[in-house]
């Protein structure tokens, strides 16, 4: 080769090289989708997604460097699932974070494929959504919230804080299948404690409002609110309905206290949302969701809220003050 040549030649490769390096780049930068099924503007919900958010970049994850992260916020409104599902699985991301059963159901509506890792389900085997707990088969995997016997203890700390209850409203959806699952759980105890239960179903702000200002006329009520996604949106009216209707309530989730509610039980969900970083850096590496069992929580907690508790004229007894892990004065 003529050293003209070799020059001119040598000249151009090196100005493509900038080139090559950024394509190269892009390629290997990591697509995440995500299917919260919290409102953008929840701040649970935004801690939730912080969580997860912090637990990837402690695992080598930086966003705008080697992941690039799209997420859609559907409040829980099925069509905008449905429409944020397909949305999300048509950028080809690496894999999918979900939440609630709806978000998952929503999804592998429209893939089989593409890799989906879920922070909390009830039953993802009674929804279909895996094989089997040790072995998930398909193309999700990911954590259950708790198993169905919880809702039997949220019956029981009812009636240990508030006696006297003897009818008891329970907040649930009966559309998917922990909504039917909780509510069984808590029917096959509810004689034992001598209670009357109501279901009342979750499926928009009106109803809820409705149901629980009929349910309040008689004496002597409680009411239990089982893991219900619309019923974590419309926490604040939910709340707000107890207190003006003084009934003692039982919450599943500690935001609920946080909320002005009464008492919680259940699991530490963004311990969750960080497990659920784990499993998706699994599956950025290399490891099929097939391969990776459903996992069980492995943090629980109580949460207190006393100036509900004394608004309601209650006392607490001192077993729950040493079992709650907050105490919200």
């Amino acid at each position: 080769m003529q050293r003209r040549q070799f020059i001119t030649f040598f000249g151009s490769a090196v100005a493509t090289w900038p080139l090559v390096a950024r394509a190269q780049k892009r390629e290997q930068i990591a697509r995440i989708g995500v299917l919260m099924s919290a409102a953008a503007e929840d701040p649970e919900g935004q801690s939730r997604f912080a969580a997860f958010r912090q637990a990837l970049q402690k695992l080598g994850w930086t966003e705008g460097q080697n992941v690039r992260i799209d997420v859609r916020w559907a409040a829980a409104d099925a069509a905008l699932e449905r429409k944020f599902a397909t949305d999300l699985v048509s950028l080809t991301p690496d894999v999918i974070l979900a939440t609630a059963s709806p978000t998952v159901a929503a999804l592998q509506s429209v893939t089989r494929t593409v890799p989906i890792v879920f922070a909390h389900s009830v039953d993802p085997v009674g929804a279909g959504f895996v094989d089997s707990l040790a072995r998930p088969g398909g193309n999700a995997t990911g954590f259950v919230l708790f198993e169905y016997g919880i809702a039997a203890k949220w019956l029981e700390l009812l009636k240990e804080i508030a006696p006297n209850v003897a009818r008891v409203a329970v907040l649930r959806d009966p559309t998917i299948a922990s909504g039917i699952g909780q509510f069984g759980a808590i029917q096959s105890v509810a004689p034992s404690f001598g209670v009357e239960l109501t279901p009342v179903n979750v499926r928009d702000a009106g109803e809820i409002e409705r149901a629980i200002s009929a349910f309040a006329r008689s004496p002597n009520g409680g009411l239990i609110i089982t893991a219900v996604p619309l019923a974590l949106v419309h926490r604040d009216l939910i709340v707000t309905l107890a207190a003006r209707h003084k009934l003692y309530a039982v919450y599943y989730l500690r935001s609920y206290v946080k909320a002005g509610g009464l008492i919680s039980y259940g699991t530490d969900i963004h311990d969750l949302y960080r497990r659920a970083a784990g499993y998706v850096d699994h599956v950025l590496r290399g490891d099929k969701p097939s391969d990776l069992p459903v996992q069980a929580p492995t943090k629980f907690e109580t949460a207190i809220n006393m100036k509900t508790a004394r608004a309601l004229g209650l006392t607490i007894p001192a077993s729950l003050f040493t079992r709650a892990d907050e105490v919200i004065e």
